[in-house]
């Protein structure tokens, strides 16, 4: 059986994840990385994507993360992200109409859009669906 390690994940609203898990893997703003119980220190920045992690009892469970940031020491992970969503709690038609408004404002390009935030605004939308 897998050593295990602490997870939490924080948002300025709630704490969202605080449990005993085998194992992490985050989308790090410089590739995805993955942290066992033992690893080495580090703090890293995160950017949208999707939270892995294993249970205590080895099921696999999914988090929508809209960046942050993540310290993993030897014994614990710690998620401070700008907003993180379990699987089950995504609404799947709010993501839909998130996306479909993105991309026609992008496809729109008008002068005074903001290109920017319509990217990432597609780009947490598809990264919801992803997870559901």
């Amino acid at each position: 059986m897998a050593e295990k390690l602490f997870l939490e994940v924080v948002t300025p609203q709630k704490l969202v994840v605080s449990e005993e898990v085998e194992i992490v893997v985050a989308p790090g703003s410089e590739g995805e990385f993955g942290a066992l119980k033992g690893h080495t220190t580090f703090l890293t920045s995160l950017k949208i994507g999707t939270l892995r992690y294993k249970d205590a009892k080895g099921k696999e469970r999914y988090l929508f993360i809209n960046g942050g940031f993540a310290e993993v020491l030897p014994d614990k992970v710690t998620i401070l992200a700008e907003s993180a969503e379990r699987r089950r709690d995504i609404d799947v038609e709010r993501a839909k109409r998130a996306k479909e408004r993105a991309e026609k404002r992008l496809a729109e390009k008008s002068a005074d859009m903001d290109l920017a935030r319509a990217e990432v605004a597609l780009k947490r939308a598809v990264h919801r669906l992803k997870i559901k």
